[in-house]
């Protein structure tokens, strides 16, 4: 005979899994950044082939330094925008029991 039981589904509070989805985005931040920042080693520089080809046009050093430097600015925003959401729903929590491990 077949067992019709079946395990009981587990819900998490919407606090604890909007926690968990922060804390999941802040670890996938340092990961996405980098493919960010990544970006300008793919633009066409000024001895690039294609160049000199005349298919593509290089872009300046100092466009490349404001997208890297913006970029940078827009990733510790983010990061400052976590800490202050982790923060604020860590508050409304309440205090953690200590006896969990």
């Amino acid at each position: 005979m077949s067992d019709d039981r079946s395990s009981p589904l587990v819900f998490l509070e919407h606090q604890s899994y909007r926690r968990n989805r922060l804390a999941d985005a802040a670890r996938l931040l340092p990961v996405i950044g980098a493919a960010v920042l990544s970006v300008p080693l793919l633009w066409p520089g000024a001895d690039s082939a294609t160049v000199l080809a005349g298919e593509a046009e290089a872009v300046r050093m100092s466009k490349a330094i404001l997208y890297i430097f913006g970029t940078w600015a827009g990733l510790i925003a983010l990061s400052v925008v976590f800490g202050m959401a982790a923060r604020r729903w860590g508050q409304s929590d309440g205090p953690q029991r200590s006896g969990q491990g």
